[in-house]
């Protein structure tokens, strides 16, 4: 678990970090190289990569992270289905990282919300959702390694 008591804003107690995978930790179906803070996450966070898995690589990506991979349907509504899987989650508890228009559910429902201006950019609709900007994966996930920085960032 992580905690993380954000003065003016609200107390997290994290669980669970739902991660988007193109274009948040793949770039071109590519995971970037986040190994190794991946993995310490793990040792506090249950992590699941939630992808539309537009390069057909979700599987192998999340057995190469160690994490549980969740495959979207097919045929449109992936938002939705994002936002119903941090709900089933428990959304009170959930870190949702992304970047896309579909990660926009999750991003609204999560406890906390982190959407990466990486190499594909980021959806308009994305970045009014989340709670924070980042530029790349690596300073994404490094906010949960770190707390203190997300109390400077947040705190009111």
């Amino acid at each position: 678990m992580i905690e993380i008591d954000i003065p003016g804003w609200r107390q997290l107690r994290l669980t669970t970090l739902v991660l988007d995978l193109n274009g948040t930790l793949a770039l071109d179906g590519h995971p970037l190289p986040l190994h190794e803070t991946i993995a310490e996450l793990a040792e506090r966070v249950d992590i699941r990569l939630l992808s539309a898995d537009t390069y057909g690589t979700l599987e192998r990506v999340a057995a190469e992270l160690g994490v549980t991979a969740m495959r979207l349907q097919p045929g449109g509504g992936e938002s939705d289905q994002k936002a119903q899987a941090v709900r089933l989650m428990g959304a009170e508890s959930v870190a949702a990282i992304g970047n896309g228009a579909n990660d926009v559910g999750m991003l609204e429902l999560a406890a906390l919300s982190v959407v990466v201006l990486g190499d594909e950019g980021v959806a308009t609709r994305a970045l009014l959702a989340a709670d924070l900007v980042v530029g790349s994966a690596d300073e994404a996930l490094d906010l949960l390694l770190h707390p203190s920085r997300l109390v400077a960032t947040l705190r009111r």
